[in-house]
């Protein structure tokens, strides 16, 4: 006998969610892509979310960008809840302010 396991009731890992918002944090109105988890100007994000997309966290925390790292080739932040402590890594975008990221590293290199 061969048991199969039943995903339709299993939540999706990643669920593109198509969503413009205004950010706040700095109050920039930001266009969503499907893949927008974080404002491009101030980077600040907000804790929506148990999986990319899902708007399933009851949380709501503001998420502060509190690391960068360079990886693969590609800029990385951490997002920090400043409400419950979660945390939750994205990729920068191209669309993101760079300034901003350097000002984090930055940041991390004089503490």
């Amino acid at each position: 006998m061969v048991h199969t396991q039943n995903y339709t009731n299993m939540p999706k890992l990643f669920q593109k969610n198509v969503e413009d918002f205004t950010c706040e944090k700095c109050g920039e109105k930001v266009v969503g892509s499907g893949y927008t988890n974080h404002c491009p100007k101030c980077l600040w994000s907000k804790h929506v979310d148990i999986n990319p997309g899902d708007r399933a966290a009851a949380c709501g925390g503001m998420m502060k960008a509190i690391s960068v790292v360079l990886e693969k080739g590609e800029y990385v932040l951490t997002h920090h809840c400043e409400k419950c402590g979660f945390e939750r890594r994205k990729k920068v975008e191209k669309e993101d302010n760079f300034d901003e990221v350097v000002k984090i590293s930055k940041n991390l290199a004089n503490r």
